[in-house]
């Protein structure tokens, strides 16, 4: 039996919500739906009265793959809407910063995905999961990756026929690089001189510029670089990237804005240098993340690099050893760019440190606005929150907040 709701809103996953509360996959706020409800779940959505917001999907898979939650809305409704999301986290801690113009990525713009991959009778079939299921879509005309990625498709169907057994799904990353694509495989069938060496042999009549397997590199015709400023750097297998060129673009912009005039940095939670090695173009920076091989690949990346002050890299887990208020002191700004968890041990030490001025780059509007107060009850200004679109027609969003400590020492 089919019962009709009223959209009043969107959640944070990007349902709509009704009275009940009711969720409603791809719906919008102020339609009128109808389906089928299970729970507090509604399924088989028909819309009867559509918002001025809805369009129609541009790309041809969204009815089953996983991989978009928001292609239903228009762009400027999408674009209001995770505004929205940052503005409501920060009011709920009483804090009113200025927003400037959100950016968004344009379509075919992500420079990496990982696809689940299915060896089966006939070969092997690749894609996304689709919504809440198993289920895998094959996505051949995705409007989100770049052509080269799509491009590796064949590939990663490929490494499964050779390497995947019948009982689950690998998980095959693709990776645009200057040099080609860099693939990095899990699940996989433990590795054997006969398999590796079939392996090895996919990835040169593929053309891949570098193969690893479970983490171990097998084959590699040519390191793949990604550019961070100037700098090249070859990041590990699976290491931490930015989505889009385009989305790094804006990130670092908003970062190098506010430490402009800067002498002494700390990039925090650095990752292979997205924002350390540009910055290094005016300023020595202390560069620290947890992941080893990371701060290798920075490191390697800096001292091949000319015309860069001093970077020190380090390795040292921040959620455990934050860097403390005697270790900050020397610093005149600082970069964070934690996980989704956000950076509460860190952002404690920052609020008791003395440090003119702070660059948060969040991928999560709750854990952001948290540590945005502890720092202004400690007596840091918010100054303005630049959000940045680039996993776009997803619930995901992505933000560089200034601040500055009107006291401290310059």
């Amino acid at each position: 039996m089919a019962f009709e709701f009223k959209i009043n809103r969107l959640g944070h996953q990007g349902d709509g919500i009704a009275d009940g509360p009711v969720y409603a996959p791809r719906t919008l706020p102020g339609e009128v739906v109808s389906g089928v409800l299970t729970g507090t779940q509604l399924s088989d959505v028909k819309i009867v009265s559509p918002s001025d917001s809805r369009v129609s999907p541009p790309c041809r898979h969204y009815k089953a793959c996983g991989g978009c939650q928001l292609q239903h809305a228009s762009d400027e409704f999408v674009a209001d809407w995770k505004v929205g999301l940052v503005r409501s986290a920060l009011e709920s801690h009483g804090l009113e910063p200025e927003f400037r113009p959100l950016l968004t990525s344009p379509a075919r713009s992500r420079r990496r995905a990982t696809l689940a991959v299915k060896r089966t009778k006939k070969g092997a079939m690749s894609g996304f999961y689709g919504r809440a299921s198993g289920v895998i879509t094959p996505i051949p005309d995705c409007q989100l990756l770049q052509p080269g990625v799509i491009a590796g498709i064949p590939v990663a169907e490929a490494l499964a026929t050779q390497g995947a057994s019948r009982k689950a799904a690998l998980a095959v990353t693709l990776t645009q690089s200057r040099e080609g694509l860099d693939v990095s495989v899990a699940g996989g069938k433990p590795l054997t001189g006969p398999l590796l060496q079939t392996l090895a042999q996919v990835a040169q009549a593929h053309h891949v510029a570098r193969l690893a397997w479970d983490g171990d590199v097998i084959a590699m015709a040519a390191p793949p670089t990604q550019m961070f400023g100037a700098t090249k750097v070859v990041p590990p297998p699976g290491g931490f990237l930015q989505a889009t060129d385009a989305g790094e673009a804006a990130l670092v912009a908003a970062v190098c804005e506010i430490a402009k005039g800067a002498t002494c940095v700390a990039d925090l939670f650095a990752g292979c240098g997205t924002f350390s090695l540009p910055l290094a173009r005016g300023a020595e920076v202390l560069a620290v993340e947890g992941d080893g091989d990371m701060v290798r690949a920075l490191d390697q990346g800096w001292r091949g690099a000319t015309g860069l002050k001093h970077v020190t890299s380090v390795a040292r887990d921040l959620f455990r050893r934050p860097l403390l208020v005697d270790e900050l002191q020397k610093f005149d700004t600082v970069v964070l760019d934690p996980p989704r968890a956000g950076a509460a041990a860190q952002v404690a030490e920052l609020a008791r440190a003395n440090v003119a001025r702070i660059a948060y780059v969040s991928c999560n509007p709750v854990t952001f606005a948290r540590d945005a107060k502890t720092l202004t009850d400690a007596g840091y200004e918010l100054g303005w929150v630049q959000v940045v679109d680039q996993f776009r027609w997803s619930v995901h969003t992505e933000l560089v907040a200034s601040f500055a400590r009107s006291n401290a020492k310059k």
